[in-house]
């Protein structure tokens, strides 16, 4: 062989490992090495995004007490938040974090925009927690009419359950806050200023702010969206991960899940423990913890779980066809349930199921 064949050779081998080198960083600063553990890749960090939402206390759990960090091991935790879901679906999709607590209709909404390529729902969180707070003059869905209405955003799900509940009660709403009931997409904390001064008339809303509401603004239930569900049982949050995420780092994703069960497991075995790791984590975000009587309210009023609910995600899809903010959407693969059914069969606890019904 000769000198300049050789040469060439070595050449070739240099481009190859540059270019593996290129597509292991996959272009993000902070994934720029990758190790692996068991034959599975795993990143060097992973951004998680939830929100500072009781709604969301398995997540606040997780960062607080450390369980998604001591899961990841060498993988650096980098935590984001946000007001609600399509937010948060925006920076997932723009790659701007790998994975997050998110609830149905925004987790809808990426598969149906990606045409499937974007995300996989891959745990469940939280069942229940939002309903629909009124002044006490409001005492039926009539009483609505001409009435100013708060939601966290256009298109998340407490908007699209409550625009599915006034339709179902004769009533509609525009996307624009036109109709027989003004829906006024805000942020939760504004919706309770609005609320205290007469701004608004009601807001649909997640926990805290469902109690918040009634304990210290004077607001009554009007509608508590677990009475609408068979066993009161339905997706509130769910954890996501990108596609591309998971493909690349399928065992950062598993420990990520290790993290997320032992905070579910923290709040059946200390729940007191769990209500004030979560309370803690929302003193960080906000610099104002919540009230003992508020957290206390919101954890009775949710149940934290692994379980998707997955027919409770193909009734809101069709919620929100029913209100104009979705079209027709095939969601057949919008789950990946395998790491998670593994993890649980290792526990010796009941494995979950993605079926529609």
């Amino acid at each position: 062989m000769s000198s300049r064949t050789i040469r060439a050779l070595a050449l070739a081998a240099t481009a190859l490992i540059a270019t593996t080198a290129l597509t292991a960083c996959g272009g993000d600063d902070d994934k720029s090495t990758a190790s692996t553990s068991g034959g599975a890749a795993e990143a060097s960090a992973i951004r998680l995004g939830y929100f500072p939402n009781i709604t969301h206390a398995p997540a606040l759990i997780g960062v607080d007490k450390g369980f998604f960090q001591d899961a990841l091991g060498s993988t650096k935790l980098e935590a984001k938040t946000f007001n609600a879901g399509p937010a948060a679906l925006e920076a997932l999709l723009s790659g701007a974090i790998d994975a997050t607590y998110i609830g149905p209709n925004p987790a809808i909404n990426g598969w149906s925009q990606s045409k499937g390529t974007a995300l996989k729902i891959i745990a469940g969180s939280t069942s229940a927690g939002a309903g629909l707070v009124v002044k006490p003059g409001i005492n039926t869905a009539a009483d609505l009419k001409g009435k100013k209405i708060a939601t966290p955003q256009l298109g998340n799900t407490q908007d699209v359950a409550l625009r599915a509940w006034l339709k179902q009660n004769g009533l509609n709403a525009d996307a624009q806050g036109g109709g027989d009931v003004s829906i006024l997409p805000q942020d939760n904390a504004t919706a309770l200023q609005a609320f205290a001064q007469g701004a608004i008339d009601g807001a649909w809303v997640p926990e805290p702010y469902f109690s918040r509401l009634q304990i210290e603004s004077g607001g009554k239930v009007l509608v508590n969206e677990k009475d609408l569900w068979p066993g009161g049982q339905f997706v509130t949050t769910h954890l996501v991960v990108s596609q591309e995420f998971l493909k690349k780092y399928p065992g950062t994703v598993k420990k990520l899940l290790q993290g997320h069960l032992k905070a579910l497991d923290y709040i059946k075995t200390d729940n007191a423990g769990a209500q004030a790791a979560a309370n803690d984590q929302i003193k960080a975000l906000s610099g104002k913890p919540l009230k003992d009587n508020i957290l206390a309210a919101s954890f009775k009023n949710l149940s934290f779980t692994a379980d998707p609910i997955a027919s409770s995600l193909f009734t809101s899809a069709q919620h929100a066809q029913d209100v104009g903010l979705l079209k027709p959407v095939d969601l057949k693969g919008i789950y990946d349930l395998g790491p998670l059914n593994e993890l649980l069969k290792a526990a010796g606890q009941p494995e979950v199921s993605d079926a529609a019904a």
